[in-house]
This record gives C-alpha cells, structure tokens and sequence, in this order.
C-alpha cells in the first residue's frame, strides 16, 4: 500500500485592511499639493470669477482668464568677470521664490564684454500652482509697499497678449532676504502669463488680485501682437 499524502490544512483568509490604514498607506498621485489653498486662489474662485463673468459677459465659466504661470528672469552681466556673484544670486532668488533656479547661459560670444559662448549670466525660474499664487501674495502685500517712491505700475508693460511685466530694481524690498548678508544688489523682471486673450481682461485680472496699476482715466489700448 503506497503512503497517505497529508491533507493539506486550508490557510485562513487573510484579514482586509481597513479603510482608513488603506487610504493612509495609498500614495498621493505626483505634483499633488497638499495644505491650505492660497488666499488668492480662494479670492480667484469665490469672488473673480463671477465678477468678470459678469463685466465681460461670458457664457461659460472656462473663458474666465486665469492666471497661469509666473516667470522671474535675472540678469546678472558682472558673472562673466566674477563667476562667485551668480552663486550669490541664484542663493537669494531661491530663498524668495521658494524653488530650485535654473542658471541660463550665454548663447553667443562678444568679445567686447569678455563674454564667451556657454558662460552662466544669468538665472530663471517658473512659478506654478499653489506657488504662483503664494508668490503674488507675498509681492503684492509686502514686497510692493517697501519699494521706494512706489507710486503705482504702468499699465502700458501688456504684450497684447494679456500678459503683463514688471520690473524690480532691488530684491531686498522681499523680506525673506537678510540685508545684512546681501552680497549684491539685483533687480528681476517679472512676467504674469494669464490666458486672457486682450490686455482689458487680464488688466482687469490682475487687478482683481489687488495689482497697484496707476489711476487712469482713458481705457486701456489693445496693443497688436508683434508690433
């Protein structure tokens, strides 16, 4: 007579996890943010929104402009001579716009600045999101009113586009720099990138966000795109 197998034992279910260790355990999907939403983004949706559907007669709620992404650009020329200044700068920028910088490079040589192809001259950097509304808070509120002799923005700095430019001579006005520890005083260019199609309507956004423009009398002209 051959041998018995053994009866196999069956194995007890496994216990589920519960609902609320699953959702704890599950990841969040990439570039999700988590928090607060910002107090612009707030006044964006609850106020905005209707008030210019209203003003500009809009049918659908998507043709509202949004702003949609803000880029700061510094230039810094004396890097060529003194590679150490760039260093310092892109340490600054990073402190005020709370994101990694990218250093951007010359694309040609000029001999009369000592300016050779490929030499870093400069530094950038794109703000999106939870950022982007948080940095336009912070520049609007605190950076704006510590500008010397501020008086308001032109409103003229629209492409036709309906994006608009400012220009900032010093970034100290920003508080999260240390005057005391300031190697080098830079300025920065500042461009708010909105979908609206004409530069009423992102005149009117940004203003909206609380933008300091100049009091005009004459409505604003549309410039043609290229001119």
């Amino acid at each position: 007579m051959g041998k018995e197998k053994p009866q196999k034992t069956e194995k007890s279910p496994k216990t589920e996890k519960s609902p609320k260790k699953a959702a704890a355990a599950a990841p969040q999907p990439a570039g999700q943010e988590t928090g607060a939403p910002p107090r612009l983004h707030e006044l964006f949706v609850k106020q905005l929104v209707p008030d210019l559907m209203k003003r500009f007669k809009y049918s659908n709620v998507m043709q509202v402009p949004r702003l949609e992404k803000i880029a700061v650009n510094v230039g810094v020329g004396q890097a060529a001579q003194d590679g150490k200044l760039l260093d310092g700068v892109v340490k600054d920028l990073e402190t005020i716009v709370g994101q990694k910088v990218v250093t951007t490079k010359a694309k040609k040589a000029i001999s009369n600045f000592k300016l050779r192809e490929g030499l870093p001259i400069g530094a950038r950097v794109t703000l999106r999101k939870h950022k982007m509304y948080e940095f336009m808070d912070r520049f609007i509120s605190i950076a704006v009113p510590r500008i010397r002799d501020f008086r308001g923005f032109s409103d003229k700095s629209f492409d036709g586009r309906g994006n608009y430019t400012v220009g900032v001579k010093e970034h100290i006005i920003f508080p999260e720099i240390d005057v005391d520890k300031v190697t080098k005083v830079f300025g920065m260019d500042i461009c708010f990138v909105t979908t609206a199609k004409t530069d009423q309507e992102a005149h009117e956004l940004l203003r909206g966000f609380g933008m300091p423009f100049v009091k005009r009398e004459e409505p604003i002209e549309q410039k043609t795109p290229g001119a």
